[in-house]
């Protein structure tokens, strides 16, 4: 039996990426997803080849809606500053707008799959390891730009904002509120000195 005619795939990944977000990848097996989209196992395959490629996809649709996309697609010339206050405000507001407070799903796939899985795990620190490499050249283009003191230590304010961001998608399953998360967030920045006072 083959898929059935009505078979979207792009709906089909972001149903997945929903449940996923919402229930991690341990609690979503073939035989789930398939019934979940109205799929045989067979079916299931032929579409997506394996769970671990359709992970991979659901991330990838993930993160055309993930807040912090704003600091893949800037621009050298970018206000350093001013793009991560507002992308830290943006998190802040879509993780308490999430009645479902599901978080960040590659940060809840850190946790669950990272020296955990063999496939996956590689693929969670990477991306972390990645989004690290790109808020490290971000800073770059701030000292070149006079916005950040050249003789600050790029690597570790880095680190800190990596890990604020990270922490961020960790407390806003249990600090709900839009305030509360954006004033613990614009405390941390202003210490990093990576504040700017937004209109």
């Amino acid at each position: 039996m083959g898929r059935p005619s009505k078979f979207n795939r792009d709906d089909a990944i972001e149903t997945v990426m929903n449940h996923i977000w919402q229930n991690g990848y341990g609690a979503s097996s073939v035989k789930l997803l398939s019934e979940k989209l109205g799929i045989t196992r067979s079916s299931f395959y032929n579409a997506f080849e394996s769970r671990e490629s359709l992970y991979r996809d659901a991330l990838a649709l993930y993160f055309l809606q993930s807040p912090d996309i704003a600091l893949d697609e800037a621009e050298r010339g970018v206000p350093v500053k001013r793009l991560f206050t507002e992308t830290f405000r943006a998190a802040c507001k879509a993780r308490a707008g999430d009645k479902l407070g599901r978080g960040c799903m590659v940060i809840n796939g850190v946790a669950e799959l990272c020296n955990e899985h063999e496939d996956l795990g590689p693929v969670m620190e990477g991306l972390v390891l990645g989004s690290l490499a790109r808020i490290e050249q971000l800073l770059e283009w701030g000292v070149e730009q006079g916005e950040i003191d050249p003789g600050q230590d790029l690597r570790v304010l880095a680190l800190a904002l990596q890990n604020l961001l990270m922490g961020l998608n960790i407390m806003c399953k249990v600090v709900r509120d839009e305030r509360d998360l954006w004033n613990a967030v614009k405390t941390t920045l202003i210490g990093l000195k990576m504040y700017e006072e937004l209109n």
